[in-house]
């Protein structure tokens, strides 16, 4: 049975005008109110045997309400008016206990995003079954595990999903938007000499069209585990590190997070007085894009209603904007940026849309002939952060090469080094691949402090 497709909402079109109607009646200033509707079906498999199937249909409703400075935020799942009428009541009488927030309040009315909205092509009708999906995980773990010197099968699975959001506030924002994902991916164990190494393969997009066929995911994740198997040890040293495009981004979340308005405001931000300041090299630029067609990560407009653009965010290596919602900005003596990023309970926080590090002109051979010797990270675990100083460190795995060549896999390895130092001796591969929300070519540090045994 597919999953059913929330392209028409089953709320009443009224509800969540109801919901703040009621609010304001019962003694809020201002109110916003969202429903979310999600619908999913995810499929796994072991050795070609069905072993899991997971249905969920939600529906949900979040209400944030005013009283001057003060705020509060409730949820709930049943939306039958009693509890609507209880919903309203709670939040009111939980806004008139809490303490004042100076920054607390709607976003700004000249900071909404005032439709049409763009149209951005996030939904698409397309439904699969679970005899569809359990089928499409078997063929991507048969055509791992045919692979030579794969071992065994973790398991495939496959997913398909649609969600609706809509965000309504009492000084005059209603959007709404549909959205789909459809996901396949698998995880084998490959084996050599006794020892085991894994890999796997995962793989998500908006539109069923654009999703790998399950040989292509499949093959991925038996190449990515058989390449890791018979690991060295290396000693400790100071060397080149290229962080492969698919764990790179790992390594310039810390740079996002510091910009993140919140954590500025509170002082909290290794970058916290560098606004304006250049960070990554000349020429390097930074670019969060809500529009991009079919993202992971498009909106029309945030969380907050406020309209969003595509920006450097991180423009010629220089710092061009925090990353503000609505508080944060107030907080700054800025505006909103249009980053506002929330749930259904809780204020908002911030996040970005679709970001990418902008490429560079060499592959990653040519990353790797021009290091000569070094290593290349290709799994990451256990990032340690220092929020305040910059100071980070994470285990690894990967390959060391030689002369600009693979030569063999290593493991067991800590890279560390202060970010802020790091940052400003980025290089740029150019295999940038757009495979989720975050996304970044391989880039290269010289001179990294590498932990071995």
């Amino acid at each position: 049975m597919p999953t059913s497709s929330p392209t028409a909402s089953s709320f009443s079109p009224s509800l969540l005008h109801d919901l703040i109607a009621s609010a304001l009646k019962t003694g809020a200033d201002a109110a916003e109110a969202v429903s979310a509707e999600r619908a999913s079906l995810s499929v796994g498999v072991r050795n070609g045997a069905l072993e899991d199937v997971e249905r969920e249909e939600s529906r949900d409703l979040g209400l944030r309400v005013f009283i001057g400075k003060r705020q509060a935020t409730v949820s709930a799942s049943d939306i039958s008016d009693a509890t609507r009428a209880r919903l309203v009541e709670r939040a009111v009488a939980m806004a008139r206990l809490a303490p004042e927030d100076p920054y607390a309040g709607l976003a700004a009315q000249d900071r909404l995003c005032v439709g049409p909205h763009v149209e951005l092509d996030l939904f698409d009708p397309t439904e699969r079954s679970a005899a569809e999906l359990e089928g499409v995980a078997a063929e991507a773990e048969a055509v791992a595990l045919a692979v030579p010197g794969v071992a065994r099968s973790e398991g495939g699975h496959s997913a398909t999903s649609s969600s609706r959001w809509r965000l309504v506030t009492s000084h005059g924002f209603d959007g709404s938007y549909a959205a789909t994902a459809f996901s396949l991916g698998v995880g084998v164990i490959a084996e050599k000499d006794g020892a085991m190494e894994r890999g796997g393969e995962h793989r998500a997009t908006r539109h069923l069209a654009d999703l790998p066929s399950a040989r292509t995911v499949g093959a991925e994740a038996a190449r990515r585990a058989v390449a890791r198997t018979g690991p060295r040890k290396i000693a400790s040293t100071t060397a080149p590190v290229i962080f492969e495009n698919r764990v790179a981004t790992q390594v310039l979340s810390p740079l996002i997070g510091a910009m993140a308005g919140p954590s500025v405001a509170h002082g909290t931000s290794f970058l916290k007085d560098r606004l304006g300041q250049r960070v990554l090299p000349e020429g390097t630029n930074v670019i969060d894009d809500p529009f991009r067609v079919r993202g992971l990560g498009s909106v029309p407009f945030d969380d907050e209603g406020v309209a969003v653009t595509r920006r450097s965010i991180i423009e010629d290596g220089v710092i061009a904007t925090w990353l503000l919602n609505s508080a944060a900005g107030l907080q700054l003596g800025m505006a909103s940026t249009g980053h506002g990023s929330r749930g259904l309970a809780g204020p908002p926080g911030v996040s970005t849309h679709n970001l990418h590090l902008e490429p560079g002109d060499r592959d990653l051979d040519g990353l790797m002939s021009d290091a000569g010797s070094g290593l290349l990270v290709t799994s990451m675990f256990g990032p340690s952060l220092n929020a305040n100083t910059g100071d980070w460190s994470a285990g690894v795995s990967g390959f060391w090469f030689d002369n600009g060549v693979v030569a063999y896999p290593v493991s067991e390895v800590t890279v560390a080094g202060k970010l802020i130092d790091m940052y400003a001796r980025l290089q740029r591969g150019s295999d940038l691949e757009f495979r989720g929300s975050s996304n970044s070519p391989s880039i290269m540090f010289d001179a990294v402090a590498i932990a071995g045994k």
